[in-house]
């Protein structure tokens, strides 16, 4: 089940971003072949990429998320955009650690210290980039933090990975609640103090999963929105705006491959000609793997020649003119 809505309180106060991403993480864990411990972390960032790519204006806007740490899991790097579609990676995926004191899975030790670095490329001139250091490698607090020191916007995020017996995805999803400029002060505290007695959002997610019999994704995730929000004074009850869609979808493709293989330049590809005669390339996100033989490098080639000696000829006819 993948399924995302956008909602607003009545009072204008603040925005709501719910998904339920638990197809989505299942598809990332069997492409990448993920221990539980590296299924609930990739499938964290990738819930909270999806979720952040959702808040874009425009379809073809995106946002990349990096999580590097010093911890075994290395890097976990995802992409979305704004019409919901992710992709994602993580470099260990066979980690595993000690499950923590209560029993959760430790994705905080998986991660380690290290940095978290939003990029958002919304068609201007160079994309937006923050980076701060993590404050506890759990994501979701990582989130968070990132909104408050970076965009300065009053943010709180919540994700969950829940895992079978059988290594299987009881439940995946996530949530982020962002405050207006206009928004309520008492709304605030109500906010607050909702979230300080809120279960957590993977828990929430599995009861409405097994109790979902035969609703539409919508429903499901309208009657968890009640489920989290039901607390909250009536001045305040969630309004959807919108349900959205949200799903893994990679798009690699051979002429992005081919791009990647002229970006070595002409005499890196030369010697791949010569010496290895075809070449391999494996999407790091996908795992899809493209061929290329000998006459489709020598192709490529011609092209990184050819190219070379049109950003020559720019360049003497650009000193001619300083000249």
């Amino acid at each position: 089940m993948n399924k995302a809505l956008i909602g607003m309180d009545k009072s204008g106060s603040f925005r709501v971003y719910l998904a339920i991403t638990k197809g989505m993480v299942e598809e990332a864990g069997k492409i990448h072949e993920t221990t539980p411990l590296a299924t609930a972390a990739l499938g964290r960032v990738v819930t909270g990429a999806g979720l952040m790519g959702l808040m874009l204006k425009n379809p073809d806007d995106k946002v990349t998320i990096q999580f590097k740490g010093d911890g075994p899991a290395g890097e976990i790097l995802v992409t979305a955009n704004g019409s919901g579609k992710v992709k994602g990676y993580i470099s260990n995926s066979e980690l595993d650690l000690p499950l923590k004191d209560d029993g959760k899975l430790d994705v905080g030790g998986a991660v380690g210290k290290g940095t978290v670095t939003v990029i958002k490329d919304i068609g201007l001139k160079e994309p937006y980039m923050g980076r701060i250091d993590l404050v506890s490698g759990e994501i979701a607090e990582d989130l968070t933090a990132y909104f408050f020191l970076s965009e300065q916007q009053s943010t709180s995020v919540a994700l969950g990975v829940k895992i079978n017996t059988d290594y299987t995805v009881a439940a995946a999803g996530g949530m982020i609640i962002q405050m207006l400029p206009e928004a309520d002060p008492e709304s605030i505290n109500a906010l607050e103090k909702l979230l300080h007695q809120l279960p957590p959002i993977s828990n929430q997610i599995e009861d409405e999963i097994q109790q979902s019999g035969p609703k539409t994704s919508e429903a499901v995730c309208e009657s968890l929105l009640h489920r989290i929000f039901s607390s909250l004074p009536s001045a305040y009850r969630i309004e959807v705006l919108e349900y959205r869609d949200i799903q893994w979808e990679c798009d690699c493709s051979m002429e992005r491959l081919e791009r990647v293989l002229l970006s070595l330049g002409e005499k890196e590809l030369t010697q791949i000609v010569k010496e290895d005669r075809q070449a391999e390339i494996i999407c790091q996100f996908c795992r899809k793997e493209y061929h290329f033989d000998k006459e489709h490098l020598e192709m490529l080639l011609r092209v990184a020649v050819k190219s070379k000696e049109i950003l020559e000829k720019r360049k003497r006819k650009e000193e001619n003119k300083e000249c």
